[in-house]
């Protein structure tokens, strides 16, 4: 057992460098388990700090200097971060107020509706079995709604919490345009020289996170403002909230739009039952998730996700039951760096004992 281990150490940690790359991975996943609430703030600045450095370098390669592109950007993200406080965040959070209190409403509306089914299908099941589905389902309704209840009113031990993202995420922004090659200039100063395995890794990294931060804040944007549109053109109440669902819902490959579909359709049925309106909304969004998944996800992730789907949902389950909603949000570029760090780590080929030939004895 000691040779083996002592095998498997020379081949794949045979250097200085994989040591400390080893160490260094063991803890930063250390870091986003413990601490990653509490670093949300500075995550939250990085994601900004990516999708601004899109524009800086736009303007950049037109000839703008570089303070003024940095300026030029930065105000770009504040008129646009005051914008969502002023204007999205009261629709959204008045809409909510609305949703929680119409919600025990429509529960008795779907307990009604399974009360009544034992008359349209009394060939195929019993009234004792529908009344066991109503008892279950009015205890699960009834477990929803406390829980809906008790995170509102738990929300507002947080707003600190909010305050300190709306003080420290523009601050933290700024400085990372600001001092952008002083930052890396520091972390790369804590590195050995030879690097040759971290540099593959962050140059391929670099790329693909930047990319995937930008193409999914667009892939959001655009998904959420099509359905706020659609919703807003067939008169769905909630339409700000549901549309800010079914935007935030392209974060969880393949499971946020099915989890979201639920809340969409029963808002639908609840305001116009089985009619017209129902059977359009039903299209509509329909279309919405399937221009997303067929023409916007590989228009903007053809060359950054190159993962089989059961590791993307792997990934969305590991990083964000340890890590939460950063977790869920990193899940494919994290998925994406692990496999980065297998092609890249060296692997000394194990020395074979050389056979002897007759005509060489």
């Amino acid at each position: 057992m000691k040779q083996v281990f002592k095998k498997w150490q020379e081949q794949y940690f045979s250097n200085e460098e994989t040591v400390l790359l080893a160490l260094m991975l063991a803890a930063l996943l250390v870091v986003a388990t413990t601490l990653g609430a509490m670093l949300g703030p500075l995550f939250t600045a990085m994601i900004l700090a990516f999708l601004l450095q899109g524009v800086v370098n736009s303007l950049s390669r037109r000839g703008v200097p570089l303070g003024l592109a940095i300026t030029i950007s930065f105000t770009l993200f504040f008129v646009g971060f005051i914008s969502v406080l002023v204007v999205l965040i009261p629709i959204v959070g008045r809409q909510t107020s609305l949703f929680i209190a119409e919600l025990p409403n429509m529960l008795g509306r779907i307990r009604d509706l399974l009360i009544s089914l034992p008359e349209k299908y009394a060939d195929y099941v019993s009234p004792e079995q529908f009344q066991i589905i109503v008892a279950r389902a009015s205890e699960e309704a009834a477990s929803l709604a406390e829980q809906i209840l008790s995170l509102s009113i738990s929300s507002f031990p947080g707003l600190f919490g909010v305050l300190l993202y709306l003080f420290l995420v523009p601050m933290l922004v700024f400085f990372m345009l600001k001092d952008k090659d002083l930052l890396i200039d520091f972390v790369s100063k804590l590195l050995p020289r030879e690097r040759s395995v971290m540099t593959a890794i962050w140059s391929e990294m670099d790329i693909q996170f930047a990319n995937y931060v930008r193409g999914k804040a667009i892939e959001i944007l655009i998904v959420g403002a099509t359905s706020y549109i659609a919703f807003l053109i067939l008169g769905l109440n909630y339409a700000a909230l549901l549309a800010l669902l079914v935007g935030l819902s392209v974060l969880i490959p393949y499971i946020g739009a099915t989890a979201v579909t639920l809340p969409v359709l029963l808002v639908g049925y609840m305001q116009w039952g089985y009619s017209a309106e129902f059977f359009w909304l039903f299209m509509v969004y329909g279309f919405i998730q399937f221009l997303d998944g067929n023409l916007l996800v590989p228009l903007l992730f053809s060359e950054v996700v190159n993962l089989h789907p059961v590791a993307i949902i792997v990934a969305v389950l590991f990083f964000g039951g340890i890590w939460g909603f950063w977790g869920v949000f990193f899940a494919i570029p994290l998925a994406t760096l692990v496999k980065a760090v297998y092609n890249a780590w060296p692997r000394a080929v194990a020395n074979k004992p050389e056979m002897v030939t007759d005509a060489e004895s």
